[in-house]
């Protein structure tokens, strides 16, 4: 029938509304004891008007039985107006919605169901039966939500639908349905066939764009399912498609989309402090703390009781390295939430950000302890086990490795579930201690008890390649290559190669992994890959080939920037475009510690040591311990005339590459810095030998 057509039905109503409500006020049970639902009148002879009518009077009944808690005698009168009025006019599709909800709301869905078969083999060709059938059986499949689905139900609703579209293939409603429904079958084939359909009626339908996107979604091609919503919100922006939109983006992890969508979708929709919520989360996730910072000072000050908005503005300021206002921070959620989790893990944070890591381990340890029970939810184990596993990080990056492994293996035995996870930890926590003899027997045994477990297998075929039995080790990851996730696993084997310096080996694994990549960022990432092993063979003509190949298609991949530019500064080449190149990945990522080490030596060799020096050391602040920003920040302090600074820096580089596994130490780096200590020794004792 049409909205139009619904509207004008609705204006005929209030217009008979108000007629009856005079009556109503004098007498409202014995006007309506006159009127007979069984054979409703009709004011005039026109289908049309008497449509009108018998809407009018079943919606009538529809509110008095509303207001009179769903009093039966007024929902029985409704419906049979509502029949009346379709059979009336057989074109007011909304109709059968409205009497659906009827039957629905009055409970008698058997007598729905019954009637409408009744009506079906008078005339199978009765399209309004039907729709209702379709109707009362998708409201039987059960909470898609929750999984919990009567199949029987969706088939019988699928099989209605099927036929109403096939006999009415403009039914644009119809369709949408159709498609929603073998989403929830998992068809995806016939999902997008509906919602296709649906699109060639109205090219701008919502429900269709979005339908279609999650489709894509359901069969893993997020850049379609973005390509969708962004149609969806370019034709009629609004705050719910919009929202979806940005959900994807969340989805594939793209935080500064995510939150761009978000800044489009509050106007839209400005009492809604979810959408705010969530534009300061993902600018957080993005790193665009600055920018973050605005609108939680924002949230802040519209919900000053809210202890979580506290949290993340602490979070913020301690990115920011102003403890200070980090701690203020913390103390106003402390004294909002105290006896909160979350809170109170988040002073561990705070100790560990300010270097107190001691305290930070009594903190975390005191929490775990308070929270001990016999029995636990899944939530609760969740919760337990994301503090275990940082109390064992925690230990493990202070040298305390029995402590973090002992913390490891609390995991396993709590939660069978994630038992390989903490088994894997513990392999890493061997590994950095340095006994790969440990790693190695703790790695055979995780992959016998659990060799199914794609993680566990990486880790075991790593830790074989530490032992130098490279061969060994790709054999093992050829094993995984079952055509699912073969790409995956060829440049797990190239990168295995690449730490044995068997370039040539790479180039082939390399070339393999391009010809499985489908996507242009799949391909882009193999280009990226063979341009790092380039310039590690010192090929760096064709490294900047590659580079060049991955900025062309991509001109903001930050990473691509970064690489190149540092390859460059590290020869001392170029300096100026390098310089800009690595400032520009630093405004796509501002927060990154390694393109921050990149900026700093690009200005070590333009003799901007100043600049230098407060780079590398925000890198340090971000990173934390690395043994190259170490040297790099030696290199620059020696040039400066601070040679006992430079030693310092140099000798925690040492330090550093002493706690590398022995595949990724760099021998030829620590002889140069060794050297560079020599040197540094001898200049200071032959100053203190003029001086004396």
């Amino acid at each position: 029938m049409g909205e139009r057509k619904k509207e004008l039905m609705i204006r005929s109503a209030r217009a008979f509304f108000t007629v009856f409500s005079m009556l109503c006020a004098v007498s409202a049970t014995s006007v309506f004891a006159q009127t007979s639902p069984a054979a409703p009148a009709k004011p005039a002879d026109s289908a049309h008007s008497g449509s009108y009518y018998n809407f009018a009077m079943g919606h009538l009944y529809s509110e008095l039985a509303g207001a009179y808690g769903n009093r039966g005698d007024y929902l029985n009168k409704a419906i049979d107006f509502y029949k009346q009025a379709l059979k009336d006019d057989p074109s007011a599709t909304f109709l059968s919605e409205e009497l659906t909800e009827l039957y629905i709301q009055s409970g008698q869905l058997n007598r729905a169901v019954t009637e409408a078969e009744e009506l079906l083999k008078q005339n199978p060709e009765n399209l309004e039966a039907r729709r209702i059938l379709g109707r009362i059986y998708t409201r039987l499949i059960g909470d898609t939500q929750q999984g919990k689905i009567d199949e029987k139900m969706l088939k019988l609703a699928i099989e209605q639908y099927q036929k109403i579209t096939a006999k009415d293939p403009k039914d644009i409603d119809s369709l949408l349905v159709l498609g929603r429904l073998y989403r929830v079958s998992h068809n995806s084939v016939d999902a997008e066939k509906a919602f296709k359909q649906a699109l060639a009626l109205e090219s701008d339908n919502d429900e269709a764009l979005t339908g279609l996107a999650m489709v894509y979604s359901d069969v893993g091609d997020s850049k379609n399912a973005v390509d969708m919503l962004k149609r969806a919100t370019e034709k009629n922006p609004n705050a719910r498609t919009l929202a979806a939109l940005a959900g994807f983006y969340e989805q594939m992890r793209d935080f500064g989309s995510a939150a761009d969508t978000w800044k489009k979708a509050i106007p839209l929709a400005p009492d809604n402090s979810r959408l705010k919520r969530a534009l300061a989360q993902d600018l957080l996730f993005a790193d665009r703390i600055d920018e973050a910072l605005v609108i939680y000072k924002e949230i802040a000050v519209e919900e000053p009781k809210d202890s979580q908005v506290q949290l993340r503005l602490s979070e913020i300021y301690r990115q920011k390295h102003d403890f200070e206002k980090a701690r203020a921070a913390f103390a106003k959620a402390k004294e909002m939430d105290g006896d909160n989790l979350e809170v109170r893990y988040d002073e561990v944070n705070m100790l560990d950000a300010e270097g107190k890591s001691d305290e930070a381990i009594g903190v975390l340890k005191k929490l775990l302890d308070d929270s001990v029970k016999k029995d636990y939810t899944e939530s609760e184990k969740g919760s337990r086990n994301t503090l275990l596993e940082r109390l064992g990080l925690l230990y493990r990056n202070n040298g305390k490795y029995p402590a973090a492994i002992a913390a490891f293996r609390q995991i396993g035995e709590l939660d069978p579930d994630s038992a390989s996870r903490a088994s894997v930890q513990v392999v890493e926590t061997y590994r950095v201690a340095k006994d790969l003899n440990a790693a190695r027997a703790e790695s055979d045994s995780a992959l016998k008890k659990y060799p199914k477990d794609r993680t566990v297998a990486l880790v075991h075929a790593s830790i074989v390649a530490d032992q130098g039995k490279t061969d060994q080790a790709i054999a093992e990851l050829r094993g995984l290559m079952n055509g699912e996730r073969d790409r995956d696993t060829l440049l797990s084997i190239a990168q295995l190669y690449e730490k044995a310096k068997r370039f040539g080996e790479e180039q082939k694994v390399l070339d393999e992994a391009e010809r499985l990549s489908a996507s242009k960022q799949e391909k882009q990432g193999v280009e990226f890959m063979r341009g790092a092993m380039f310039e590690k063979m010192k090929n760096f003509d064709d490294a900047e080939a590659e580079f060049r190949k991955v900025l062309t298609a991509d001109p903001d991949n930050a990473g691509a920037l970064n690489y190149l530019g540092y390859m460059w500064a590290d020869r001392g080449v170029k300096l100026d475009e390098a310089q800009k190149m690595i400032a520009h990945a630093l405004e796509l990522d501002p927060q990154n510690g390694a393109y921050l080490d990149s900026l700093g030596w690009v200005y070590y060799h333009q003799n901007r040591l100043d600049q230098a020096e407060d780079n590398l050391r925000q890198a340090l602040g971000k990173i934390g311990k690395d043994p190259t920003v170490h040297d790099h920040l030696g290199d620059v302090l020696m040039k400066k005339g601070r040679v006992r600074d430079a030693i310092a820096q140099w000798q925690a580089s040492l330090a550093e590459w002493d706690g590398t596994s022995n595949s990724d130490v760099d021998s030829v780096e620590i002889s140069k810095i060794n050297k560079k200590l020599e040197s540094a020794r001898v200049r200071i004792a032959k100053e203190s030998q003029r001086q004396q």
